[in-house]
């Protein structure tokens, strides 16, 4: 395989922080909305790219707005107290610092990934981290993943994508990307069938890259 450049999606793959996104959405449409969101709801609007907040349909703009700034306080206090550590993240990120460029491609917002990532030294590792604010239209459409390709300078085919979400492969394919998906118990349940190689955890990449 003839690759030069990695993107690393970052919740799920990088640090363990979906289940934490999921728990501070759930609390906030339970208080302001009395909307209880089951798992499976949730996963289907995650992967079709829209917020959260369809969910509650009757909500005025102004509500949203008021909830989204709540969640986001929820969201925060769980990245700075709860383990969100990936087993070995460091160790396969120097090895494969050794042999390719890699960037981070998420749709965390700047602030909090700012916060997931103070004093991990993930991002030494990486050329540039783009955000949900550096491009037009996030995951599944394919923007983000064209953007990091412009980043490098890159041909498609150079490049690699790692994601644990169907929306992030859906993104990939759309970029015409080959794209690893990394098992994750909390996206287990979505459809990875287009996927160009599944791995069981993150170490595993070395066997395919290396």
């Amino acid at each position: 395989m003839n690759k030069k450049y990695i993107l690393f999606d970052n919740d799920g793959v990088l640090v363990e922080t979906e289940p934490f996104y999921f728990e501070a959405s759930k609390r906030a449409l339970k208080e302001f909305f009395n909307v209880n969101i089951h798992f499976d709801e949730y996963m289907k609007i995650m992967t079709d790219g829209k917020g959260v907040w369809v969910a509650a349909p009757n909500a005025t703009q102004k509500e949203i707005i008021v909830a989204r700034k709540q969640r986001d306080i929820y969201y925060q206090e769980y990245l700075r107290k709860e383990n969100i550590t990936i087993d070995k993240v460091h160790d396969i990120l120097n090895e494969l610092s050794k042999k390719y460029k890699m960037g981070i491609v998420t749709t965390s917002r700047r602030v909090d990934f700012e916060i997931i990532h103070n004093n991990r030294g993930i991002t030494d590792f990486m050329d540039f981290v783009l955000c949900v604010e550096d491009y037009a239209k996030s995951k599944p459409y394919p923007d983000p993943y064209l953007k990091g390709l412009k980043k490098f300078n890159a041909k498609n085919e150079e490049a690699i994508v790692v994601e644990d979400s169907e929306r992030g492969l859906i993104s990939a394919n759309k970029a015409n990307i080959d794209c690893v998906i990394v098992h994750n118990e909390f996206t287990k349940t979505q459809d990875f069938s287009k996927a160009k190689y599944k791995i069981d955890k993150l170490e595993d990449i070395l066997n395919i890259l290396n």
